[in-house]
């Protein structure tokens, strides 16, 4: 029988104290539509962001950092090569790699770059929406540009076939985001619809959860305190804003505001499988 903690708001509280505290470094090599929206969010949880994308420099920031995020959103061949010396040197290193897999599912060069990833890197955590989850795990998905119109099946239990596949966690974030590592399933049950209203807030809740997996072992329930601590933030935003723009910058306030007060708010469940 398990009886590991789950995730709970003091755990969230916690680890946002590890965060300010040790200030980790978190490359980003990720795409140019939300470059700054992805700093200022790592900037204002307490993280230090670095967006080195140059082939000449990624391995040296990886080595150094405390997380690599690989975000494929906009994406050339030449990135990507940049993306696997990152994420090789960073596995030599020890420092966890999040993959964000934007897009996938929608043309051939995303589905290949993803998968060359995958194949080629030791990837801590893959954070994607219910489309580009179900693509990757080989299951029927509708894909817009680079935006989810919806996947068939069980979001947890297709996050459970891509984690299983690759040895990694997986998290598939949507109304209900689903957290699943090698023995494990949560549940989060935070944030706003007007997350779903600003470009990048997926890009953000990955740079996140590479925060979160910078000062944890766990990456599974780090991936769930990080998005339980993003969500808290939205909801938290969403009261002072009248729309979108507003939001957008109340929402890096409430980043820098999380207290321990505020993550009560956190809903995180175990789900029984």
């Amino acid at each position: 029988m398990n009886t590991r903690q789950v995730p709970s708001p003091s755990s969230v509280a916690q680890r946002v104290k590890e965060i300010r505290a040790s200030r980790p470094l978190v490359h980003n090599i990720t795409n140019f539509v939300v470059m700054n929206e992805t700093a200022n969010a790592i900037l204002a949880l307490g993280a230090l962001p670095v967006m080195a994308h140059a082939p000449e420099e990624v391995e040296e920031f990886a080595r150094m950092a405390g997380a690599v995020v690989l975000n494929i959103g906009t994406l050339s061949p030449e990135l990507i090569d940049a993306m696997v010396l990152a994420g090789r040197a960073a596995n030599e290193a020890g420092v966890p790699v999040v993959l964000d897999p934007v897009g996938a599912g929608a043309t051939t060069l995303r589905n290949e770059s993803a998968r060359r990833i995958l194949g080629e890197v030791d990837v801590a955590l893959v954070r994607g929406n219910a489309a580009e989850i179900a693509f990757l795990a080989g299951e029927a998905a509708e894909i817009r540009g680079v935006e989810s119109l919806g996947a068939e099946g069980d979001a947890a239990g297709t996050a459970r076939a891509l984690a299983r596949e690759n040895d990694c966690a997986v998290a598939v974030t949507g109304v209900i985001d689903y957290v699943t590592g090698a023995d494990r399933t949560f549940a989060v049950a935070n944030g706003h619809p007007l997350m779903g209203r600003i470009t990048g807030s997926g890009c953000m809740s990955t740079a996140i959860c590479a925060s979160f997996l910078a000062v944890a072992e766990d990456h599974a329930a780090a991936a769930a305190e990080a998005l339980a601590a993003f969500g808290v933030a939205g909801e938290r935003a969403a009261g002072n804003a009248s729309g979108p723009g507003t939001f957008h910058a109340a929402l890096y306030d409430a980043l820098d505001a999380l207290s321990p007060e505020a993550l009560r708010a956190a809903r995180i469940e175990e789900v029984r499988t």
